[in-house]
């Protein structure tokens, strides 16, 4: 081999290692668990202390204020229920049946969200509308 050859393999091979340390420590790090409510309840003990994000929909009539901004509901996918705790500014669309993910940990008292740990979703805003046909000829 010549040597510029081997001087490219080096360098690539010096880079490439260097990117997949660096790879490997930062998702080492973050490693959060997306998962639904009715994946980790059954067998909620081995979830708990562990960071996660988990996904359902807030039960209706379950979302209780507990203060200015302490808040306790129930959050359903499937069979399973989780009770949620959080303290702070929930969004606009966090309301009865609204689709969640939230990020915090799992205890035995149930799930206690991060802060600014809650992503809510309306259904109802993210259907498809009658939007207006852009494919027509606007060239008359």
């Amino acid at each position: 081999m010549s040597k510029k050859t081997i001087r490219v393999l080096a360098t690539v091979l010096v880079l490439g290692g260097a990117f997949g340390t660096l790879l490997a420590m930062s998702m080492r790090e973050n490693v959060q668990f997306y998962k639904h409510v009715d994946e980790v309840m059954p067998q909620a003990e081995q979830w708990y202390g562990k960071t996660l994000k988990l996904q359902g929909n807030v039960v209706d009539g379950s979302i209780m204020r507990r203060g200015s901004l302490e808040y306790r509901f129930d959050v359903r996918h499937g069979d399973s229920v989780v009770t949620a705790y959080y303290t702070g500014v929930v969004p606009d669309n966090f309301t009865d049946g609204a689709e969640v993910v939230m990020t915090g940990r799992l205890t035995p008292s149930g799930f206690q969200v991060e802060n600014d740990g809650i992503m809510a979703k309306c259904p109802s805003k993210y259907e498809a509308s009658t939007a207006p046909d852009l494919t027509k000829d606007l060239s008359h």
